[in-house]
């Protein structure tokens, strides 16, 4: 669904997002984003802990993000502002497994808006 270069591949690009970037917090996720001042394309790292689940239940959840961000991207989700040179690193919470795909949406939605906003 992404392509690779919307994908954050190096571990040094996930640290960095996470540690110096700023946090938004939902119900079932926790996203960090740092905004390059360089520009460049938007991109997205996804953490799912074995605390979400089995095998299955980690890569449904990461599918399902992984769409969602395709969404930000194609523009279906309604998310407005400039997301040039944005890492985004979603972190999936143990109540990601339950949670529907609206609520997926939604979390990650509010974390885009603070970071282009």
């Amino acid at each position: 669904m992404l392509d690779k270069r919307h994908r954050i591949t190096s571990a040094a690009d996930y640290k960095y997002a996470v540690r110096r970037g700023r946090r938004s917090a939902g119900g079932s996720t926790v996203s960090y984003f740092y905004k390059n001042p360089n520009g460049g394309k938007p991109r997205f790292g996804f953490i799912v802990a074995k605390t979400v689940g089995n095998a299955v239940t980690r890569n449904r959840v990461r599918r399902r993000l992984k769409a969602i961000c395709h969404q930000i991207l194609t523009g279906e989700l309604g998310v407005r502002g400039s997301f040039s040179g944005l890492d985004l690193v979603i972190r999936a919470l143990p109540s990601a497994a339950d949670a529907s795909f609206d609520d997926l949406r939604s979390d990650v939605a509010r974390a885009v808006r603070k970071a282009v906003a």
